[in-house]
């Protein structure tokens, strides 16, 4: 167990701290780089940025303790105890506190602390309490209550604080009594415990949160943001990258050039080149423009939108005089009238697809030096959209990944990749080393983020660090509403916000609600969730253990909404079909009979949708969804799909081999029916345009329709609604 450098003795609120002269990292278990900032207990402004191991989303000011807020110097050492004692709490003379926390707390974590402790402490000064022995019950629920809001200059309230912030306030205020024992220079009185030792959610009113709340992104917004996503990274990267390298190349020379005036003959050559060849003047960017008018160039100036300094540099040099441009203005001029003006970059891009398929077009415009820069962000910020999306990382998770994290594949043929990376929730300072399996469009995405990182990159450093998302995203999204998005056939994304954690719940989802999702359009889930899957089996304690784990809770709400709905039918008298059908009405009719056996005495009183789930329950978590068929894997040995395999102890159906038609555990509801009237139509279809000399086909195809005919009308027979697949026959 660590110790404090100075003794555990009882030290009275007079007396001196029992960490005088402590090394606040050496009590905290933390690990400071060779030569880097140690901060001591007495010092007003603990500094942690030394400390490594501190995750790439931590902020600089969140490793900054400044004790010095704190208008009263005495309660200053109250506020340094306290942050030891919640940092270290394996210290002597913290563990033997018979109330103190015995898991230490995260810095941010401290840093929050002390935000809201020097709050409660200022305000209780401001309102003549000299000593925390004054302090009170009233003082306690006064602050609290001013706090519930944020607050004008003048004290009027504004909005109200989240439920956490609220919480932590009141969580501050009440483990100032735990750790009484420890502090020196002050104290609440004897035996005084706020709110009577209720906990901080109960005194707020906030109950902890049981369910995630994080909402999902629509599909109408997931579906044009993934789009234009994907549509960056594949086909437009390489352009925009290339690009790039001609910007850094061309900002490389002009640094080289010498710094002296262009001389007029150099000028004229170089705009009697511009007339021979046809080639536009360079037009300056428009903040360029908008400065030459406010220096008092007039608006209608010919040369105003022209970059004069790139003819200088067309000629070796870096500048041109004003004395001349004003000699060699009618030259200019006339130039300009013959070739025109154009901005400089992407003059001969070539053409691409547009993403709606309508056509190719030039990938851009041409566009300055700035233009190129937003170009490379928005590119960046596609790649972060593409790599949260499709493998559900956390925020966290995404700014630790590092350039050169990309594992050599080891089953590329698969479509197999891997990150390598920092699981950092819940997890030591310093995290721990994880790794993700990802599929080829999210290994594709890395890759270019790396070649964006910078123009000499090392393996190791930060890949996206700490990004600000919202920002990021609002400029890609402004983007591909704007103009160019417009030309490149990108659908305009809804003014929604989206978050990573949102992200991360809408690909639970999509993955759980397979194979329904606009997601499926643009990524393979499939291919996503055997990624995840084979991702856990590689690390089970890793972070694709705890997105599977997610993904589970969705599939077992969603696998009890459809056997609930499945059941309100049955009461409508809509009856599954398929080789399964019996036995599941069966069920259902056991239910009824359970229900009625426990039925209220009082008329009217229905049966709650929980009760129902509770005895479909089992029957749910044995349900796999198919395109065109539930499959109720109740027995290995009954599914016809491992008997086909010779796999019949395996503990999942396999999908890709599903014969719903003959299978005893499959059954088909009217949701399956647009399936099978599709298959009939495509078939019948397929069956005109057939050779005479195509027997063979033209006999394996009658009998898929046959197949398909008998299903559609098995599901309009149970459902009641014969008379629909005998009006389509006619």
């Amino acid at each position: 167990m660590t110790r404090a450098t100075h003794t555990a003795e009882t030290v009275g609120p007079t007396g001196s701290s029992v960490f005088a002269g402590v090394d606040v990292c050496q009590a905290a278990g933390l690990t400071v780089r060779a030569g880097g900032q140690r901060p001591r207990f007495d010092d007003d402004i603990w500094l942690f940025g030394d400390v490594d191991g501190v995750p790439a989303h931590v902020h600089d000011y969140e490793l900054r303790m400044d004790f010095t807020a704190i208008t009263a110097p005495a309660w200053r050492r109250l506020a340094k105890e306290y942050l030891l004692a919640r940092l270290a709490p394996t210290l002597d003379e913290v563990a033997v506190l018979a109330h103190a926390y015995r898991t230490p707390l995260a810095l941010t974590s401290c840093h929050q602390r002390l935000r809201a402790l020097t709050g409660w402490l200022n305000w209780l000064a401001s309102h003549g309490v000299s000593s925390l022995d004054q302090v009170s019950q009233t003082h306690c629920d006064q602050y609290l209550n001013q706090r519930r809001s944020r607050h004008d200059p003048d004290g009027n309230p504004l909005s109200p604080l989240g439920d956490y912030t609220v919480r932590l306030i009141a969580a501050v205020i009440i483990e100032l009594a735990y750790y009484t024992e420890l502090f020196t220079a002050d104290r609440y009185p004897p035996g005084f415990l706020p709110w009577s030792g209720r906990s901080a959610w109960a005194v707020t009113g906030a109950a902890p949160a049981r369910a995630n709340t994080t909402p999902v992104v629509r599909q109408q917004v997931l579906a044009p943001m993934l789009a234009a996503a994907l549509h960056l990274v594949s086909t437009l990267a390489e352009p925009i990258l290339m690009l790039r390298r001609g910007l850094a190349a061309h900002q490389d020379q002009v640094r080289t050039l010498p710094g002296s005036h262009a001389t007029p003959a150099a000028l004229r050559a170089v705009l009697r080149r511009h007339e021979s060849t046809g080639i536009p003047l360079e037009q300056v960017a428009d903040h360029i423009a908008r400065g030459r008018r406010a220096r008092g160039w007039a608006a209608d100036d010919p040369l105003l939108p022209v970059n004069l300094h790139a003819l200088a540099r067309q000629t070796g040099r870096a500048k041109i005089s004003n004395a001349t441009v004003q000699a060699l203005r009618p030259t200019i001029e006339h130039t300009l009238r013959l070739v025109g003006v154009e901005r400089p970059w992407g003059r001969d891009a070539p053409h691409v697809e547009r993403a709606d398929g309508a056509g190719s077009v030039r990938w851009t415009l041409p566009i300055d030096e700035a233009d190129v820069r937003y170009l490379a962000d928005h590119l960046f910020t596609a790649c972060l959209l593409v790599t949260a999306t499709v493998t559900g990382m956390r925020e966290c998770e995404l700014m630790e990944l590092r350039t050169g994290c990309r594992r050599p594949p080891a089953e590329e043929a698969l479509g197999r990749h891997r990150l390598a990376g920092t699981l950092v929730k819940g997890q030591p300072l310093g995290g721990t080393r994880d790794e993700w399996v990802v599929v080829p469009e999210v290994d594709h995405a890395i890759a270019v983020a790396e070649r964006l990182h910078r123009t000499e990159r090392r393996d190791g450093d930060l890949l996206f660090g700490r990004f600000a998302f919202a920002s990021r995203y609002q400029h890609l999204r402004a983007w591909v509403n704007g103009p160019a998005g417009d030309r490149l056939g990108l659908a305009p994304i809804p003014d929604d916000p989206i978050t990573p954690r949102m992200l991360r719940r809408t690909l639970a989802q999509e993955l759980a609600y397979r194979p329904g999702g606009l997601l499926a359009t643009k990524i393979h889930l499939k291919h996503v969730s055997v990624a995840t899957t084979e991702g856990y089996a590689a690390r089970p304690g890793g972070a694709q253990a705890k997105l599977l784990a997610e993904i589970s809770e969705h599939e077992t709400e969603r696998n009890q909404q459809l056997i609930l709905a499945e059941y309100r039918n049955y009461q409508q008298q809509i009856m599954p079909a398929g080789p399964g059908g019996r036995d599941l009405t069966a069920l259902f009719a056991h239910v009824d009979a359970a229900l009625a056996a426990h039925a209220p005495s009082a008329p009217g009183v229905l049966d709650s949708d929980k009760h129902v789930i509770n005895l479909l329950a089992k029957r749910a978590g044995m349900l796999h969804l198919g395109v065109a068929n539930y499959c109720w894997f109740i027995d290995p040995a009954r599914a016809l799909c491992l008997t086909l395999a010779g796999t019949p102890t395996a503990d999942k159906p396999l999908a890709g081999m599903c014969d719903s038609a003959r299978c005893p555990q499959a059954t088909h509801h009217p949701c399956h029916r647009g399936v099978w009237a599709d298959t009939v139509t495509q078939t019948t279809a397929f069956l005109g345009n057939l050779g005479r000399t195509h027997t063979a086909e033209r006999a394996r195809l009658r009998g898929e329709l046959a197949r398909a005919q008998r299903v559609l009308d098995a599901i309009d027979t149970a459902s009641g609604s014969s008379t629909a697949s005998d009006a389509e026959s006619e």
